[in-house]
């Protein structure tokens, strides 16, 4: 399940955090603690609800061992705009 987040106004941020978690079979928890947030903050981010810092997208995206545009993405780069 993907999420998205206004920024802005304007553009939207999804992700596919959820997704590739899940595809890693870690938890929302063990994923925090790899990255060093709490659950609260996975969640947040999973549903769209929170942007994270790069430091922190950078984090994400190398315990799931991807780029970081694989996980997040701007709406008009899902467009093709």
């Amino acid at each position: 399940m993907s999420s998205w987040l206004y920024i802005a106004g304007f553009m939207m941020l999804h992700n596919v955090l959820r997704d590739l978690r899940r595809r890693a079979g870690l938890t929302q928890q063990r994923l925090a603690e790899q990255v060093g947030v709490t659950r609260q903050t996975v969640i947040a981010i999973e549903r769209g609800g929170y942007t994270p810092s790069v430091l922190l997208a950078l984090k994400l995206a190398g315990v799931l061992g991807v780029k970081v545009e694989e996980l997040f993405q701007l709406e008009n780069d899902l467009e093709g705009g």
